[in-house]
């Protein structure tokens, strides 16, 4: 994607490490730093990564397209944008950039742009190499400076971005009445619920179980992604649980399966969307059904019917805006 960054910032972004830390930067890295963190964990983006993007292109949350128009991340119309825009000056006169209803849907389409397939290799990098990603972006065509990898890594060092991609995965959560961390890497070791200090690195090899899926998390509830082959009675039996609760909890009819890379809730979906999502809008985009958005955000169809007054013969179409509450 073709882009040009503001010199001031882009010169900034170059301060070394030991220089006395932008103020605008550090009130921006405060304001958003848990939807960064939040965006990680339910698209894999990383957290350091996204808030040095983000001040990068939008100067810190400054620059017009991010006043006028909640764009944080310079995303330009495309092909596939049916919503509102503003125009700006960029490389050609008059160019038309995507228009959000907030900052938060300015970083839920980020994450989704990034799932495009010529930024598909980033995600088999670890959550926390971002000098990996840094450069991989630039590689993919994300940007045209020559100079974006060193940006991006001189505003992750410089205000210690790195230290929110060690929030992945990090919350502990409940497996079958048992309370345990949701690793990257599927090994899991239980801690039991009477150890308020989670003290699980002092215990024997009986306390360790290896999954075979990884275990993720969204909105606060575990989830797997389905292989091939996969069925909800083998995920069942992995997890400890029922075929019949797993179609329940995923909100799918009875005797369907899923598909390779669907989501696979293991607990039932919550009736909010994360907090920093709410009064967020989601648009609708191609191939989205209210189903597919509800596994997105971990929430209840009945949920989204209910904040958008939706009628029971609703069809989602491309474009189409729904309140997240």
């Amino acid at each position: 994607m073709k882009r040009s960054l503001l010199y001031l910032f882009a010169a900034l972004a170059a301060i070394p490490a030991s220089a006395q830390k932008n103020a605008a930067f550090v009130a921006y890295i405060d304001t958003y730093k848990e939807l960064a963190i939040d965006q990680m964990n339910r698209h894999h983006v990383p957290a350091s990564i996204t808030l040095a993007q983000a001040i990068l292109e939008s100067a810190a949350g400054q620059s017009y397209l991010a006043v006028a128009g909640n764009n944080h991340f310079g995303i330009k119309v495309g092909n596939s944008w049916t919503g509102p825009y503003i125009t700006k000056d960029d490389e050609r006169s008059n160019e038309k950039f995507r228009q959000y209803s907030s900052p938060e849907e300015s970083y839920e389409d980020h994450s989704l742009f990034l799932q495009k397939q010529r930024y598909a290799s980033l995600f088999n990098l670890a959550p926390t190499d971002y000098r990996g990603w840094a450069y991989g972006l630039k590689d993919a065509g994300y940007a045209t400076n020559p100079q974006y990898p060193n940006l991006l890594i001189n505003l992750i060092e410089t205000y210690d971005l790195a230290q929110y991609d060690n929030d992945v995965f990090g919350h502990t959560v409940k497996v079958n009445n048992i309370t345990m961390p949701a690793a990257s890497d599927g090994i899991i070791t239980y801690v039991g619920e009477s150890d308020p200090e989670y003290g699980y690195q002092n215990r024997g090899n009986s306390n360790v179980h290896y999954y075979t899926h990884t275990l993720n998390l969204c909105n606060d509830v575990v989830y797997v992604r389905a292989e091939q082959g996969d069925s909800y009675e083998s995920l069942a039996h992995e997890f400890g649980t029922s075929a019949d609760k797993l179609r329940r909890y995923n909100e799918v009819p009875a005797y369907s399966q899923p598909r390779t890379g669907d989501i696979v809730y293991l607990h039932a979906k919550q009736n909010h969307v994360a907090p920093n999502l709410r009064g967020a809008f989601h648009r609708v985009g191609n191939g989205e059904s209210l189903h597919s958005i509800s596994q997105r955000y971990g929430i209840k169809i009945k949920n989204l019917y209910r904040w958008n007054n939706l009628p029971a013969t609703f069809s989602t179409k491309v474009g189409d805006l729904l309140r997240l509450n």
